[in-house]
């Protein structure tokens, strides 16, 4: 089942989606006609595990590393599917990630690994958009426009084998699997969970694949995990008004 939240002239409602629609307790509403899907859940954080696929290691020229590599990002930096990416002003080298992330359903802490599908809601999409030529990983990733998410919340889903795709437009520039991570999701949950109260909405990204290229100004991507869904974003230029 497809978990969504749609921004409609009066508020955010929330509901299941299913062919461009979103059925809540008060009503159907129409994707496109009644509002726009929005980000599918409000986190209080966003933890963002690098580093989690051998092939990222190898073009970074990355160390293996011994547990889950991590960061945060805020919730400032969230923006929903079909909303632009600002390119900022102040950076010359731009990238993008395509990352699967599991939806925190309850507040926990101290997870086993065996007990992480209980406290999960279901698995969407994240862009880590990662300006590289700053200085120190907060000032790269934590600024506005830099946490594309959704477009839903599946929860019916096995994480452990998902074959994912990104593409620039209309170009693949990332292709592979989930079963080639380092760290498989449940054994990052239960890591970041020892670490961390995990909230309800909070969002945890397992890395992503290779990225071979920038992006820029006009460009397209299209991110698509096989059974979750696509996020679709585009790059604009940030101007004074922007």
């Amino acid at each position: 089942m497809k978990q969504a939240r749609l921004q409609t002239p009066t508020g955010i409602v929330s509901g299941r989606y299913h062919d461009d629609t979103v059925t809540t307790a008060n009503g159907v509403y129409t994707v496109g006609r009644d509002g726009q899907l929005t980000v599918p859940c409000t986190p209080s954080a966003l933890y963002c595990v690098g580093r989690n696929f051998t092939a990222t290691l190898d073009q970074m020229d990355y160390d293996r590393p011994s547990v889950p590599d991590f960061f945060i990002k805020p919730p400032a930096a969230l923006v929903g599917p079909a909303q632009p990416v600002r390119y900022p002003q102040w950076c010359n080298k731009l990238t993008y990630a395509g990352e699967l992330a599991a939806v925190v359903d309850r507040r926990c802490r101290d997870i086993e690994q065996s007990a992480v599908p209980d406290i999960i809601r279901g698995y969407t999409i994240l862009n880590d958009i990662d300006a590289l030529d700053q200085e120190g990983r907060t000032a790269r990733k934590a600024f506005d426009t830099s946490a594309p998410l959704g477009p839903w919340i599946e929860t019916e889903i096995d994480p452990h084998d998902i074959t994912m795709e990104t593409l620039i437009n209309g170009e693949t520039r990332q292709s592979a699997t989930t079963k080639q991570m380092i760290f498989d999701p449940y054994e990052i949950v239960s890591f970041l969970s020892r670490r961390f109260t995990l909230r309800p909405g909070d969002i945890i990204s397992f890395g992503s694949p290779a990225n071979p290229g920038t992006i820029e100004p006009g460009d397209d991507i299209a991110v698509t995990y096989d059974g979750v869904g696509t996020l679709r974003n585009n790059v604009i230029e940030t101007t004074d008004d922007t």
